[in-house]
């Protein structure tokens, strides 16, 4: 009797030392926190592939430009001539014929669809491959795999190439070029910002802004020292490097913990995360993962695709999701769009580029700032400042060249900072079970709108209203879906639709 009256108050007392286990959320916020030497090369490697990205993206500002031209015949040339209304043997281009594809191949007449038709098959291959390929970083290849693979075979089609012998042939194989690196962005911004806690998921991501910057920046100085070669030559040099790094980032880039977790992998993710996170939370760890949601996957074609399938089942889910693809639209195609259109502002086109290059960086630095304000206000700033500067270069129009090149430099650093925070914003408000999907889906409606950019640009050669007209219509009138998106700065990455929902819940 006495052992058992002594039972009772013996159970509070062993309910007191019992350990409350941290959630899942908790637990890798804790270990991810820390941010140091590793982590930062880590970044910096996963980045890289932005840099390679960029050079693929806009490598036809020089490979297909349109090449400046002189008289050699006095008397049936002048230099205001239309050299589609001349005789041939009266003119001839300033540098050597095969330097683009328009002079080799005789395209200077052709019509706005047949030179705006390489450039927009590259849009259209991206589209068709971030539908394909974007569900397999979230099921079976994962985060790493899907880079790397993207980079290399991206790499080995953009050599090839240069075996084109026609704008036909030459369109098919940017077709397979936007194709297959058509991941690569979403790959990268997805496994920077897994890897790290709430706190450094900002930086990662400006880190990857800047590689991209860097990349675009690279090609006036490519396309210089081979301003007397083919434009081969600025395939193969933007090539051969991209294969060097897909083959470094295998080696030693690691895979996004999140994602392996969700996969069932727990014994990999503990490795990750145990190896910066405190020893006194080691066991807590252990316990909160191991307990985690798993994402099991069968061996079906249609379970590879199950993202989509949890993504659409939700209608809550679906709405966000139109939502952030009709503002990607309009983002996308002034970002996109008004690097491409650089040969139309009649300015130096190495120069142009470097311009409009350097106002990534201080793009940079405005997202960085912008890290603890709303996302929400911050892209409809930018958006809009971005549409009323092009509109502007309209109304100028060719007259005031020094005023129109700025108006387009102030859009093109609005475009970039609206991006930017975009991007982030897309992470922020799905959860693991379906980021690289969504994200791919978001990329997929920006790559929609830029189909249309390459025959927009080439119209607007001669009327401005063609091309920066129509991005900042769109990109103004993209901004009114922001009204039905939730405010997601703060909030810690969710890894389940549930978790989602029930944050979503909170911040109402």
């Amino acid at each position: 009797m006495a052992a058992i009256e002594e039972l009772p108050s013996s159970m509070p007392q062993a309910s007191s030392e019992e350990k409350v286990i941290p959630s899942t959320d908790e637990m890798m916020e804790r270990g991810l926190g820390r941010f140091g030497w590793v982590e930062f090369v880590q970044c910096i490697l996963v980045s890289f592939a932005m840099f390679f990205d960029a050079q693929q993206s806009f490598i036809t500002i020089y490979t297909d430009e349109y090449q400046t031209w002189h008289c050699t015949n006095p008397t049936t040339c002048a230099w205001d001539s239309n050299i589609c209304k001349i005789p041939r043997s009266s003119w001839s281009w300033d540098g050597p014929a095969h330097k683009t594809v328009i002079s080799q191949w005789s395209l200077e007449c052709a019509s706005s669809f047949v030179t705006g038709l390489p450039q927009s098959s590259f849009f259209i291959g991206c589209l068709f491959g971030s539908f394909l390929l974007a569900t397999l970083a979230d099921t079976s290849l994962g985060r790493k795999n899907m880079l790397v693979m993207s980079c290399l075979s991206m790499s080995i089609a953009s050599i090839l190439i240069v075996f084109s012998t026609n704008v036909w042939i030459y369109s098919v194989f940017k077709f397979l070029i936007g194709f297959l690196r058509s991941s690569i962005g979403t790959c990268v911004l997805v496994l920077l910002t897994e890897k790290v806690s709430t706190e450094w998921r900002f930086t990662v991501g400006i880190v990857e802004y800047f590689c991209f910057t860097l990349g675009y920046v690279s090609l006036p100085g490519i396309a210089y020292l081979n301003r007397y070669n083919s434009w081969k030559s600025v395939y193969i040099w933007t090539s051969v490097p991209a294969i060097i790094y897909s083959v470094i980032a295998y080696i030693f880039v690691t895979e996004s913990p999140r994602w392996l977790l969700m996969q069932g992998r727990h014994q990999e993710a503990m490795a990750m995360l145990k190896g910066v996170s405190s020893v006194e939370n080691s066991d807590d760890m252990i316990v909160s993962l191991i307990e985690a949601p798993v994402n099991k996957q069968k061996a079906s074609i249609f379970q590879l695709y199950s993202s989509i399938a949890e993504l659409f089942a939700r209608s809550w889910a679906l709405k966000r999701m139109m939502a952030v693809m009709v503002l990607g639209i309009g983002i996308g195609m002034v970002y996109f769009g008004m690097p491409l259109a650089v040969g139309n502002l009649g300015f130096d086109i190495y120069l142009a580029v470097v311009f409009n290059g350097l106002m990534e960086i201080p793009s940079c630095v405005a997202t960085y700032f912008l890290e603890n304000r709303q996302r929400k206000p911050s892209i409809l700033v930018f958006s809009v400042a971005s549409g009323i500067c092009c509109i502007m270069c309209v109304i100028v129009g060719s007259g005031q060249q020094g005023i129109k090149v700025g108006l387009a430099m102030t859009s093109f650093f609005s475009a970039c900072t609206a991006y930017n925070v975009f991007l982030i914003y897309i992470i922020e408000v799905f959860p693991t079970s379906v980021r690289n999907t969504t994200t791919s889906l978001v990329r997929q409606a920006i790559v929609f709108g830029n189909i249309f950019s390459p025959f927009l640009i080439s119209a607007g050669r001669k009327n401005d209203i063609f091309s920066y007209g129509v991005f900042g219509v769109v990109i103004m009138l993209s901004c009114v879906t922001l009204l039905g998106l939730p405010e997601s700065r703060g909030l810690a990455l969710s890894d389940t639709m549930d978790q989602q929902e029930k944050k979503d819940d909170m911040s109402v």
